[in-house]
């Protein structure tokens, strides 16, 4: 009898997971954590109110206190003061707050849209959940618009920009453009430090002043930064940085230091997933998809490929960080 070592060791009704396994939180774990609308709402109230479930600080009597859970035929629930009678809403302030929607499909939907490598749309959201697909189309612009925008994002070192173009599907009777001079082109512009951060922005043309935009608001004083030989380009040395460039039209595509392969495989996740998922942005919208591949970019697990040793792989460290944004009242 042969012995098979390739399997999991455990039971089929205690199944373990296998070392090669590429996931560390699959749908099982979630359910076992979160198995209904209760699960999730004490998780709700725990992050944002009471560690221990039972203790908090009352807002009216202004030191901590016992709350008590008490079942109402309310859809909104709440935990009760013991003192003053105060009802706490966990809900209150946050995405969730005055939705009809269960709390265990928002968060199953954000199960979803952090689990998988390339987004999911609408309508698959849709199916998954079981609702209409004006509900999930809702639920993802308001992850999207609430949670995955991130401002403030700086960036030193070294840092690679570029711009790239996003056309729509071309018709049939439509003549072929050269990149930059479609006018049904919506331009992008983006930034990226090198084994960091993204920024990503839809601008309605590249051009200098867009440049310099971007630059005052996320690119620190006298970083290094390497783009190609547009024109748009050449005022970074007049605002203090320093700047190197790589000319694409000679066909080099790396001089040294000087290359844009960062942001250009920013570029090729970004339209790689809108083409395959999406199919089709509007214009109206396209900020709020700019800012999800943004936050996948920036929230990646990296580690560095070393010969003979096993990359870490994708685990829940996306799904903690959209639930612990959840969970905060919005602004």
């Amino acid at each position: 009898m042969c012995e098979n070592t390739g399997m999991a060791t455990g039971t089929r009704k205690n199944p373990t997971r296998a070392m090669s396994s590429e996931s560390r939180y699959s749908l099982m774990e979630f359910m076992d954590e979160f198995p209904d609308d209760d699960a999730c709402l004490t998780y709700l109230w725990r992050s944002r109110f009471s560690p221990d479930g039972e203790h908090a600080t009352c807002p009216r009597c202004q030191i901590e206190r016992t709350f008590r859970r008490y079942q109402t035929a309310q859809q909104r629930q709440s935990w009760t003061c013991s003192a003053c009678g105060l009802h706490v809403h966990p809900t209150a302030g946050t995405i969730f707050h005055k939705s009809s929607t269960s709390l265990h499909l928002w968060f199953y939907a954000l199960y979803l849209i952090t689990s998988t490598r390339c987004g999911i749309s609408a309508k698959q959201l849709e199916r998954e959940l079981g609702v209409t697909y004006k509900t999930a189309w809702r639920m993802f612009n308001v992850i999207r618009n609430s949670l995955m925008a991130e401002d403030g994002i700086t960036l030193s070192g070294e840092v690679e920009m570029d711009e790239t173009y996003l056309a729509p599907r071309r018709r049939r009777d439509e003549p072929k453009w050269q990149s930059g001079y479609n006018p049904r082109e919506r331009a992008v512009m983006g930034a990226v430090e090198r084994q960091g951060q993204v920024v990503a922005r839809y601008v309605g043309s590249a051009n200098r002043l867009e440049v310099e935009h971007m630059t005052n608001l996320h690119v620190l004083p006298e970083t290094m930064v390497y783009t190609d030989t547009a024109a748009i380009y050449r005022l970074l040395t007049r605002r203090g940085y320093g700047h190197a460039r790589v000319n694409h039209s000679a066909g080099i595509y790396v001089s040294g230091d000087a290359h844009t392969q960062s942001i250009e495989g920013f570029w090729s996740l970004l339209k790689s997933g809108i083409r395959g998922t999406y199919h089709s942005v509007s214009t109206k919208w396209l900020q709020s998809y700019l800012n999800e591949y943004a936050w996948r970019y920036n929230h990646r697990e990296f580690t560095r490929r070393q010969p003979g040793v096993r990359r870490m792989p994708v685990g829940e460290a996306k799904f903690r960080l959209l639930l612990g944004l959840a969970c905060r009242p919005t602004a």
